[in-house]
């Protein structure tokens, strides 16, 4: 009997050590208030890309690339050459085994349905005729709706014990199950094991999985939607901390509990079935011919488009482009929405240079706005604040007590319009009163919201030595310790929409989901401080006295920019802010013009109207489109169409002491990169398992985010509408390819000191590159820390150079 109970306790650890890797395979998902972009392959990315689609081909029922008559139609119309599809051929699981032209045949042909595996539900379902996925999904989410709810609800349900309390004490006196035919589920549950993982281990037994569950675990949790992703962010977010969590386990758990009580209810008409899918999920996890192909001409599509590149890069310098000293400098986010407001404000004058860096400016903020005790963490998610911050009494001579009463007055408005019991009653007696506002904004002519202009400032704690070192690594960072113009702009970026759920993620994602002006403001009050300015002086950055900083926001949607030239007080003349101002309406106008162009039913004229469009569902694409980030001097992109689709952080290796920027570099925006990059490939290659879903069809739920229709599950990802415009995507789901100018030398070295880097793109998710001393793409990055060279100046593409020159 002891030897059994010494096995028994064995499996037990095998299999909480599986849900836990299971759990660690789904990605964490920000509530709607600080939205930002994750990748939804954030659990696989120590796994090759192949071996993921075949995960998720098993499990999921989906295939990671775009039907093959999207790749087909590339290939018939020369986009595609043979020399991308033999070179990914080659460096793929299929070579030796096809030659080019069965990859072609492959490509002409559509593969067979995917399904995934069934789950005991879904066995259940097809035995009894009753629904049972749809079921479970349902009761799942009304418990997790309130049981995850943020303020929408007024009766929440408790957290004390956690989630797997919280929901047996809710399913015992949930009949709806009972009423479908699952008789005693309500004394099922109240007999279930008291902790999560004895119930994981009952139900394991039960289901005859033993100590080996295989992907079984990793499908149920997909099944949970955004859910599961809302409680990995609960527990990502303690992890930072240095604190455990359970949350997305106990989930776990409650949805096994289901599968325990269907299959011993009906196991004797699903059991056969159960047995071979039992063993399928056991069996090593392998990639199929078709998936093969699917990653084939992902990599060819891919191999394509990097070609392109190349030859933008290595088109001769613009004529406009001098060495002069500039008049005005702009350092803007590397967002890709940046890119085509900086090539026009940059055309309008030869003496304006523009600069790209992360959002945040390096400083990782805790901030709490003007009549707010709110902290609101704006940096990356990656990253904890280190330095706190408050807005200081608004400049309207407003008093502190006065608008702190009005702010909560708005905000406690805002909740009892929302709250259950007084929700219809709201619509009854108010409704007549917002009919005027309804038609304003239902047509478009709804009021902007204001940037604040309460001016935000340091904690009195952080002392001159700690500013200045701040002030010393953002310069260096941004490779900005010289040539300073009369004015530098630092500016944050935002986007103003109305009745937008995803309001947030249109934000800067390195600022946590908030828009940037606070931190552009920080940064440039900080360099504006005289003995801040002092103190870099002493470390070989002298900034002149005649040079400001001026803090800016940047509205993406409208292409406005905001000047916070209140700021600075009297510290620069009237006559330069007029100018300002004139160049960045200017730049405005031709940003407008190029991005109307990609905009459904837009025009020049209406981008800035549609913003405030409540009915529109496309006021800006986002990011969509992004396709490269490339680290390297400015001169190498500017006066060149990059089409709004890269990242650019300026870079210059040679200013670069032991190669600690572009560590930095490589270990941060990059990052932050690949997760925007690979949640639009997934929201539009797997838009059922990653995508948000129809936005006409969304309702929030719980302040944390939306169901498509009236319950069900959350939805997380990006809706469809932003990679999708109705007839055609808007976005090119393809891997993002990074470009960087500096040796391969150090480049690999930081590889080797960051294995989860490396990761990325050794297994297939990301394309590294390195330029070379013209600016050039000279080397492709294959993995295991090799090299080889890269050739797009071939016969095929020559024509094409050509004709751009």
């Amino acid at each position: 009997m002891a030897d059994v109970g010494k096995v028994e306790t064995l499996h037990g650890e095998a299999l909480v050590r599986a849900a836990n890797e299971a759990v660690g395979a789904v990605p964490p998902a920000w509530p709607l208030t600080t939205s930002i972009a994750v990748n939804p392959f954030l659990g696989q990315v120590n796994e090759r890309f192949d071996h993921t689609a075949a995960r998720l081909a098993r499990i999921g029922g989906i295939r990671l690339a775009l039907p093959r008559k999207h790749y087909s139609a590339k290939i018939a119309n020369g986009e595609i050459a043979d020399e991308d599809l033999i070179a990914a051929l080659d460096a793929s699981v299929l070579f030796n085994r096809i030659d080019l032209r069965e990859l072609k045949i492959a490509a002409a042909a559509e593969p067979q349905h995917l399904a995934p595996l069934p789950t005991i539900s879904e066995l259940a379902a097809q035995a009894t005729g009753t629904d049972w996925p749809s079921l479970v999904c349902d009761r799942i989410g009304s418990f997790a709706s309130g049981f995850f709810d943020e303020g929408q609800a007024l009766w929440a349900a408790s957290r004390r014990n956690g989630l797997y309390a919280a929901w047996r004490e809710f399913a015992t006196h949930d009949l709806t199950t009972e009423i479908h035919g699952l008789k005693n589920f309500c004394f099922y549950v109240t007999d279930a094991p008291e902790t999560p993982q004895a119930a994981i281990e009952r139900a394991s037994v039960t289901l005859g999985l033993g100590a080996e569950p295989g992907t079984y675990f990793h499908q149920l949790l997909l099944t949970l939607g955004g859910w599961v992703q809302l409680a990995r962010h609960i527990q990502f977010k303690a992890e930072l901390e240095g604190r455990d969590d359970t949350t997305a386990l106990e989930l776990l758990a409650v949805r096994l509990i289901f599968e325990e009580a269907l299959y011993i209810c009906h196991r004797s008409a699903i059991d056969t079935e159960w047995v071979k899918v039992r063993r399928t999920h056991r069996a090593p996890v392998s990639v199929e011919f078709d998936t093969a192909i699917d990653g084939i001409l992902l990599s060819a599509a891919e191999r394509s488009g990097q070609r392109k590149l190349a030859c933008t890069l290595a088109e001769p310098k613009p004529a406009n482009v001098t060495e002069v000293q500039p008049v005005l400098q702009a350092a803007f986010c590397i967002d890709v929405r940046s890119e085509v407001f900086r090539r026009s404000l940059e055309s309008l004058d030869p003496g304006i240079r523009t600069i790209g860096f992360a959002g945040f400016f390096g400083l990782g903020i805790s901030h709490k706005g003007f009549a707010s005790d709110v902290p609101e963490q704006r940096l990356p998610v990656l990253l904890n604040p280190s330095v706190f911050t408050c807005s200081a009494v608004d400049q309207r001579g407003e008093t502190d007590v006065r608008t702190r009463l009005s702010a909560r007055g708005t905000r406690a408005w805002g909740r009892f319009k929302l709250a259950a019991v007084s929700s219809f009653a709201f619509v009854e007696a108010m409704g007549p009163v917002y009919a005027g506002k309804l038609v304003r904004d239902g047509l478009g002519f709804g009021k902007s919201k204001r940037a604040d202009v309460a001016m935000p400032r340091f904690s009195p704690s952080l002392d001159l030595t700690t500013r200045a070192s701040m002030a010393e690594m953002v310069l260096k960072a941004m490779s900005l310790t010289e040539g300073f113009g009369r004015c530098v702009l630092v500016v944050g970026h935002g986007a103003n929409v109305a009745n937008n759920p995803y309001a947030s993620a249109l934000h800067c994602g390195a600022c946590g989901g908030y828009a940037g002006d606070v931190n552009a403001r920080l940064l440039a009050s900080l360099l504006n401080e005289q003995p801040v300015r002092e103190k870099l002086s002493m470390k070989g950055i002298n900034i002149p006295s005649n040079t400001i900083f001026l803090g800016a926001l940047h509205d993406t949607t409208t292409d406005t920019v905001t000047l916070f030239d209140h700021d600075l007080g009297d510290g620069i003349a009237r006559g330069d802010i007029v100018r300002i101002r004139h160049w960045l309406v200017d730049a405005g106008r031709l940003a407008r013009a190029e991005r109307s162009k990609r905009l459904p039913r837009a025009t020049a004229d209406n981008v800035i109207r549609r913003s405030q469009d409540w009915a529109e569902v496309w006021p800006e694409l986002g990011l969509a489109g992004c396709r490269a980030f490339i680290a390297a001097p400015r001169f190498r992109t500017s006066g060149r169409s990059l089409d709004g689709q890269v990242f650019l952080h300026d870079y210059v290796w040679r200013k670069d002491e032991d190669y600690k920027i572009l560590e930095l570099i490589l270990t941060a925006p990059v990052v932050v990169a690949s997760w925007i990059s690979l949640q639009y490939f997934g929201s539009s290659v797997a838009p059922v398992l990653f995508g948000a879903g129809n936005k006409l069809l969304h309702n929030v739920v719980g302040g944390i985010g939306v169901v498509e229709g009236n319950g069900g599950n959350l939805r997380a990802g990006l809706p469809w509408q932003c990679v999708h415009d109705g007839e055609h995507f808007i976005h090119e789901p393809q891997r993002l390819t990074v470009a960087v100018e500096a040796p391969r030398d150090a480049i690999t070295a930081i590889l080797t000191q960051h294995n989860q880097v490396r990761a990325l793109f050794d297994n297939g998710w990301l394309n590294l590159f390195a330029l070379d001393e013209k600016g050039h793409m000279a080397w492709r990055y294959t993995n295991g820390l090799i090299w080889e060279p890269f050739q797009h100046m071939n016969n095929t593409m020559a024509p094409t150079c050509a004709i751009r020159r």
